[in-house]
């Protein structure tokens, strides 16, 4: 922490899973139920196709490649990601989903490697293998001493928004919940005497309304507050405008970052009210290395969204986006070339909110705040 300011890595979809468990040191179950393939390891060999040989098994932190290091320079106070899989070596197929994810247990190590404060799990593969496989879920991050917001054994457990200590005082409170519109069942919501997710039907204003209030009972003097949603559809940079309302009412009632995913790639970024809005992070880690169909996303570019805030006021005082790109299921520094086309992406989608996307200093990208938006 310096200069009176709090700094957070807020990183987008974590999928562990699948092809990703598959190469690390204690592989689980590869059986799939999937329409076209059967078993995890064939992501691993379309990612070799498409990138070259992935060394098997390789050490836990393999797939963080270079973030890790990105992240001690950058020395943020607390980090934030969406660990959008399983953990778990029990469980049933959860029906009526086409794709399902899960990691061992005994490779949680992995996720440790880049010391997250808080892993939300308000999202549409945690519970991909029932409420057993959530339930140990829940144990095995709690038995790594990792914190967790959005699911829990029951209603309350679910919506309890984890607290992260500040040093000289305060705390970093994040709020974790997800939306039908980004594929989570609606039975999947936890109830009084089930687990499940904190799950909200969708970007209403009564929604909104019911998140406010919370927020006011459990807000305390000197608190940073991050609202974690996961929402909208995988694919497209659209924000429909239930969606801009919604984050809207979220600020205006409070929260400092509107921390988005679902998206397999970066969406359009806002500065509302010297709040900051990510409508959508991107994915940080999966197995979609060598799956065509989606090319024009460039879903390999993998941004590390490191946001600065005041300490005492929570308004946002620097953005700082590190391009990486995944290759061999391991996170690379992005080319130029690569970098200067996600800058452009981004500045060319966030403009109608306010913001500019602008090239930063050492291949990383910035935000700036315009005078004027155009959606109210």
């Amino acid at each position: 922490m310096q200069d009176g300011l709090v700094t957070l890595f807020l990183g987008g979809d974590v999928m562990l899973g699948r092809g990703v468990d598959q190469i690390l040191p204690h592989p689980g179950n590869p059986a799939l139920r999937e329409t076209y393939i059967h078993d995890a390891r064939a992501y691993v060999g379309l990612a070799e196709a498409a990138n070259g040989p992935i060394p098997r098994p390789v050490p836990f932190d393999w797939p963080w490649g270079e973030a890790p290091a990105v992240l001690d320079e950058a020395a943020p106070d607390v980090r934030v990601i969406n660990l959008e899989t399983s953990v778990t070596g029990d469980g049933e197929f959860a029906p009526g989903k086409g794709v399902h994810y899960r990691m061992s247990p005994a490779n949680l190590p992995c996720l440790a490697t880049i010391r997250p404060d808080v892993s939300v799990l308000a999202n549409n593969h945690v519970l991909d293998f029932g409420r057993n496989g959530l339930t140990e879920t829940l144990a095995a991050l709690a038995e790594a001493g990792l914190r967790t917001a959005g699911a829990g054994r029951d209603a309350l457990d679910a919506g309890r928004p984890a607290a992260v200590p500040l040093d000289g005082g305060g705390r970093v409170l994040v709020f974790s919940f997800g939306m039908p519109s980004s594929g989570i069942p609606e039975d999947w919501a936890a109830t009084g005497d089930r687990p499940g997710v904190e799950l909200v039907a969708g970007p209403s204003e009564a929604a909104a309304a019911v998140c406010a209030e919370r927020l006011r009972q459990l807000r305390r003097p000197g608190d940073i507050v991050v609202a974690s949603v996961h929402w909208g559809p995988n694919w497209g940079y659209a924000v429909c405008r239930a969606e801009v309302r919604f984050a809207h009412a979220l600020v205006d009632a409070g929260v400092d970052i509107v921390h988005g995913h679902s998206s397999h790639h970066p969406r359009p970024l806002e500065a509302y009210r010297g709040r900051l809005v990510l409508y959508g992070c991107g994915d940080l880690i999966d197995d979609y290395e060598g799956i065509g169909g989606y090319e024009r996303y460039r879903d390999d570019l993998r941004p590390l969204y490191l946001v600065s805030v005041e300490r005492d006021t929570g308004r946002f005082a620097g953005v700082r986006i590190v391009p990486l790109q995944a290759r061999r299921m391991r996170l690379e520094h992005a080319t130029a070339d690569d970098t200067r086309w996600l800058c452009a992406q981004l500045d060319r989608h966030s403009r109608d909110f306010g913001t500019r996307v602008e090239p930063g200093p050492d291949g990383t990208l910035t935000l700036r705040s315009l005078r004027s938006c155009r959606h109210t």
